[in-house]
């Protein structure tokens, strides 16, 4: 449906007194009720596109107004004047006598108001029809973005199912009705054959306005997408009686999803796999035969941790919640099943869970565990000039660094079997004058080293950390503000198929991945400030 029928006939019978007047207000409810937007919109939309075409007609100079009675259709055209003292300009001012000629209402109206001149109708010519074809054209698509956008803005974050309408680039173009949505290429599963007419569940990741229209992104690679089909697959989640608490996604190859019991008489994992495997087979082949473990949710890290490395079976695990580490030790015979082909099991569960997790045998931890009971006692027995069954003995009851000592109480260290009160503070004292001696070295280091006096002021890096920073070359303000946080806390990636440790610049100052990131924010809002 479009205006043509009225407003661009070749005879030219455009708003003259011969047409239709009540064809008007047809068109403009037929355009409405196939456009989906208001008829008010369309009839304003005609005014002002008959307004522009007018000052063709009157001059550039005026302001037309253009009124459509609503009932009969009857269209009114106006100049609008502004009344004046001394009126400069006929076509757009008035002095307060002619205007009250013009209409005897006027008589209130005071200097600087508007008022309407009236003026006659006329034939419009081929190019002031065009004129008002265009400006209605451009409002009526306007209006119709600005509907679909409301339409498509409240499906965000859910499932929308279409039909392929072409493939464009390896990107899928999805009919959704009255709109299309676009699939990109990295948001598709891997090697799924996707032809032009199949029908497709994608998940609506974003929805943004743009200058040809609003564009509507789906995936269905997204860990949500995933979710959602849980969602519409088992009862008990749509009726809030089990709770997702967190999913991860490798793509058309495995997948976690995080399940939580609100209702405690409820198996989670035995709801989500459903009958026979009902109801997990269902998500399983929308995704393609993507592997899904179901893991059951707990309050307590290490029970979450030994849920989500399934089926591996872990011994003991080993939690820092400050830093959000856990230490998983296992059996030999495990260690594979926990890593998984390619890194792929612990990767998918560092992601479930948002922790670091760090994989090892019992060897490992406690040729770990020694390897760090000597380094602290090293520490103290060099820097504080203690006997090494001294030092031992600090560490074994749980003195981890010189600060420890420095910040104890001398009743704190005589609880210790062996030390008496003149030893507990002399090693007080020692663990002082290590620190203000420490505090200049790494003064100097830092001055040395030539750190910019901006990273130096940056609030939270202590000077121990700016002399790691400045050792790795990291000098100014932008260096650090161009950092990752996971470049300061350390990580894992895998390489040739071997879970390999990234040492993080600062990961020895026990820094977690939120306080980095705190970090590098502060720095970039000082670095790119307007």
């Amino acid at each position: 449906m479009g205006l043509s029928p009225f407003f661009f006939g070749a005879d030219k019978k455009m708003l003259n007194k011969r047409a239709d007047k009540l064809e008007l207000l047809r068109i403009a409810e037929a355009v409405a009720l196939e456009k989906s937007i208001d008829k008010e919109l369309i009839i304003s939309s005609m005014e002002t596109g008959i307004a522009k075409a007018a000052k063709s007609k009157f001059g550039q100079d005026n302001d037309i107004k253009v009124l459509i009675n609503r009932e009969n259709g009857d269209i009114e055209l106006f100049r609008k004047l502004i009344i004046s003292e001394n009126p400069d300009n006929t076509n757009t001012e008035i002095n307060l006598k002619d205007a009250i000629l013009l209409n005897e209402l006027n008589k209130d109206k005071k200097i600087g108001d508007e008022v309407l001149q009236p003026l006659p109708s006329f034939d419009f010519g081929r190019i002031a029809a065009q004129t008002a074809k265009q400006v209605i054209n451009t409002n009526v698509r306007e209006a119709e973005r600005e509907r679909q956008y409301n339409d498509f803005i409240d499906k965000k974050d859910t499932i929308l199912s279409g039909i392929v309408k072409r493939l464009e680039f390896g990107n899928v173009i999805v009919d959704l009705g009255r709109t299309e949505g676009i699939i990109q290429k990295n948001e598709m599963i891997p090697r799924e054959n996707i032809k032009a007419g199949d029908r497709v569940k994608a998940y609506c990741h974003d929805v943004r306005r743009e200058p040809r229209g609003q564009q509507i992104f789906l995936s269905r690679a997204h860990p949500k997408f995933m979710e959602k089909l849980f969602v519409q697959e088992v009862p008990e989640i749509y009726d809030g009686l089990i709770e997702i608490k967190s999913s991860s996604r490798d793509p058309g190859s495995r997948a976690k999803i995080c399940v939580k019991a609100v209702d405690t008489s409820i198996d989670p994992v035995g709801a989500c796999v459903g009958m026979r495997g009902s109801r997990v087979q269902a998500v399983v082949n929308e995704l393609q035969g993507e592997k899904i473990d179901i893991v059951n949710w707990s309050d307590d890290p290490a029970m979450l941790v030994s849920n989500a490395l399934s089926p591996a079976e872990v011994q003991r695990v080993n939690v820092d919640l400050e830093r959000k580490k856990l230490d998983v030790i296992l059996t030999e015979e495990n260690l594979s099943k926990a890593i998984g082909r390619r890194g792929q099991n612990v990767r998918l569960a560092t992601k479930l869970l948002n922790y670091e997790i760090n994989i090892m045998t019992d060897q490992e931890d406690s040729e770990r565990r020694q390897q760090e009971f000597k380094e602290k006692t090293e520490n103290f027995v060099k820097n504080l000039e203690l006997d090494e069954t001294l030092g031992q003995l600090l560490v074994a009851e749980g003195f981890s660094t010189i600060d420890d000592i420095k910040d104890s109480k001398a009743e704190d260290l005589t609880k210790i079997e062996g030390i008496e009160e003149d030893t507990a503070k002399a090693l007080i004292e020692r663990a002082n004058e290590f620190y203000e001696k420490d505090q200049e070295d790494i003064s100097q280091r830092i001055k040395d080293l030539g750190l910019d006096e901006a990273l130096i002021n940056l609030k939270s890096l202590t000077p121990g950390m700016l002399v790691t920073l400045g050792e790795k070359k990291i000098l100014t303000l932008e260096d650090f503000a161009d950092l990752a946080s996971d470049e300061l806390t350390g990580g894992y990636d895998v390489v040739k198929g071997e879970r390999v440790k990234i040492q993080g610049y600062l990961e020895d100052f026990a820094l977690s991945k939120e306080e980095a990131d705190e970090l590098i924010m502060s720095a970039r809002s000082i670095v790119y400030k307007d």
